[in-house]
């Protein structure tokens, strides 16, 4: 009998977990459907016709600041940004609609030159030679 009722919470537990975590999941998974939307603007539509207004690009003394890793990040965060803007373009483009606010294409590379400007600045700074040449070596892969 004790057995009984110990294992019978032990399942009861289980299967609650196994719920909640099946409820996280569904939620999750109803949030971002298909992972094909990450390329497009959903909260948008090519008919809204108000203005939208977007950040400024990255300053140089702004990223100086920022530590080698917080750099990387940030650069796959707007390798990401880019991305989804040309394929929105393209898109738009072959249904020969207009794409609105095209500077933020500009914005986003001038951002990431800037990026792998500051990078090299390190890398020409650094005091050892073989680390410099590594360093030099991971900026021209991005």
């Amino acid at each position: 009998m004790l057995a009984a009722r110990l294992f019978g919470r032990t399942f009861l537990a289980a299967a609650k977990s196994e719920s909640s975590a099946a409820a996280a999941a569904s939620s999750s998974a109803a949030r971002t459907l298909n992972p094909l939307e990450q390329f497009f603007e959903v909260d948008r539509t090519p008919e809204d016709d108000k203005p939208v207004i977007y950040g400024r690009g990255w300053k140089a003394s702004e990223l100086r600041l920022k530590s080698w890793d917080d750099l990387q990040k940030l650069w796959y965060v707007l390798l990401k940004e880019k991305n989804m803007l040309m394929t929105q373009r393209q898109m738009l483009n072959a249904q020969n609609l207009r794409f609105p606010n095209p500077e933020r294409i500009s914005k986003v590379r001038k951002s990431m030159c800037r990026i792998k400007h500051v990078l090299t600045e390190r890398a020409i700074d650094e005091a050892d030679p073989r680390r410099s040449t590594e360093m030099k070596r991971m900026i021209n892969a991005l």
